[in-house]
């Protein structure tokens, strides 16, 4: 069984896909970190993070066992996730290890923008997970702020709406929800109900097949 949830920046996507995969006992893909990850490279390169050829070199050498998590975190790693997956040529290098992590014999739960419409079009349920940008704001500045981040709730939601933007206008994979996905807005619920009601989706799609 493959689940592909897909949802922008603190839809709370992440969380859910986690527990899915928990209950269900699949593995789970944070895709997302893929891109942070190539992000880190460049920077730690010194290059920079809008120069495709230095993206795309990082994201062939990427290998998944290779990503330290630590090193991942914070707003600065998700606007340079945001930057390099804009390049074609790094959505094109990391898809084949997507691919290959969903199609595991076990099958796989995977989180990201374009799980549902580019990496697993073929997948057994799809979930769009959304909530207001406030809301993701409020979630994202009290995350930063247990982390020890000095932010600022207005600076964090002016940054979530421009990665919005910038996710919804690339020309390739643009963060939109797949036509047979099922959206689930968690703007009202906490964690508890929106996992509840993201289980109650994947069980209505399996007593469906």
């Amino acid at each position: 069984m493959i689940i592909a949830i897909d949802g922008p920046a603190a839809s709370g996507k992440g969380t859910i896909a986690r527990r899915l995969a928990a209950h269900f006992g699949l593995p789970y893909l944070d895709t997302g970190s893929l891109y942070r990850a190539v992000g880190r490279a460049v920077m730690d390169r010194g290059e920079s993070l809008t120069d495709p050829a230095a993206a795309e070199a990082a994201a062939r050498a990427l290998a998944l066992g290779d990503i330290d998590e630590n090193r991942l975190r914070g707003k600065e790693m998700g606007e340079a996730a945001s930057l390099v997956a804009a390049v074609p040529q790094v959505r094109a290098a990391l898809v084949a290890a997507q691919r290959a992590f969903a199609h595991d014999l076990k099958g796989a739960v995977l989180d990201g923008r374009d799980i549902g419409t580019v990496i697993c079009p073929d997948a057994d349920v799809k979930i769009f997970v959304t909530a207001s940008p406030e809301a993701r704001a409020q979630r994202r500045t009290l995350e930063l702020q247990g982390r020890g981040e000095a932010v600022d709730y207005a600076d964090v939601l002016a940054d979530i709406r421009k990665r919005d933007a910038r996710d919804a206008a690339r020309d390739v994979a643009p963060l939109v929800a797949a036509a047979d996905a099922e959206t689930l807005d968690t703007t009202q619920l906490d964690i508890a109900a929106a996992f509840a009601a993201a289980l109650a989706i994947v069980e209505g799609a399996l007593t469906r097949r």
